[in-house]
């Protein structure tokens, strides 16, 4: 699910609810598929520089039994495909907007504080099971109708069941264009380094498309396409925001 900054693109203010559906599919260096439906319901409520954002989600993960969200391979796969399903690993965030140039071409930056719980069941294989820590750092200049975007940040990763997972720098590169005052659509490439000494780093770019129906209203929709062992091998979703 891709995030947009709403201060970047919309300057949108106070609480709002987004939810919508993600769904994955990819071998991640097997020789069979994990299919991965993701269903977030995320509160954020925006105020001055601060926006505070919390995200509560429903997983379901078809396959080997050895992948979790986010690509991690926490093991060998099963001989057979198993279905399992339950609460996924709920995340909290705080971004601070540490500097604003205004204008007609703004210059925005972000410090961004994250933290994944690891409430998802690792039993059932839908998590590790371990809390994660993130810091980012999140720029946006725009230049007419065009917004470009980049994020660098670092991850303290928890450890899975019986496997130590390394620590990683991630980052995204990409840009938003404003098609007309209600609609903007745009591409993003995302990259992270492997968690895992035998595992791959993350490559994969998303193309979305994000329409503001009404004051109150805005839906989303989006394709990803991997380009590693850890990324999936295609994914769609769509979201729908209600402002309040």
């Amino acid at each position: 699910m891709i995030m947009v900054s709403a201060q970047a693109v919309a300057g949108d203010s106070g609480f709002s609810l987004t939810t919508g559906m993600d769904y994955s599919s990819g071998k991640y260096g097997g020789t069979q598929s994990t299919d991965i439906l993701y269903i977030p319901l995320t509160g954020k409520y925006e105020t001055g520089r601060w926006v505070f954002q919390l995200t509560v989600p429903y997983v379901r993960i078809t396959g080997p039994g050895n992948v979790t969200q986010g690509g991690i391979v926490l093991g060998s796969a099963k001989t057979a495909r198993t279905t399992e399903a339950g609460l996924g690993d709920v995340v909290a965030g705080a971004t601070y907007n540490v500097y604003s140039e205004t204008g007609s071409n703004p210059f925005l930056i972000d410090l961004t504080g994250k933290v994944k719980f690891g409430t998802a069941d690792e039993k059932k294989g839908l998590g590790t099971g371990s809390n994660d820590y993130a810091a980012q750092v999140d720029m946006y200049k725009t230049m007419g109708l065009f917004t470009a975007l980049g994020t660098v940040g670092y991850k303290v990763m928890g450890n899975a069941p019986g496997l130590k997972l390394d620590n990683v720098f991630y980052g995204s590169l990409g840009g938003v264009y404003k098609i007309s005052q209600q609609t903007s659509g745009g591409l993003i490439l995302d990259l992270r380094q492997k968690v895992t000494p035998a595992g791959a780093s993350q490559r994969d770019v998303t193309a979305f498309v994000s329409h503001k129906i009404n004051q109150d209203w805005k839906a989303q929709v989006y394709a990803v396409d991997g380009f590693s062992n850890a990324s999936p091998d295609w994914g769609a979703g769509a979201m729908l925001t209600r402002s309040f």
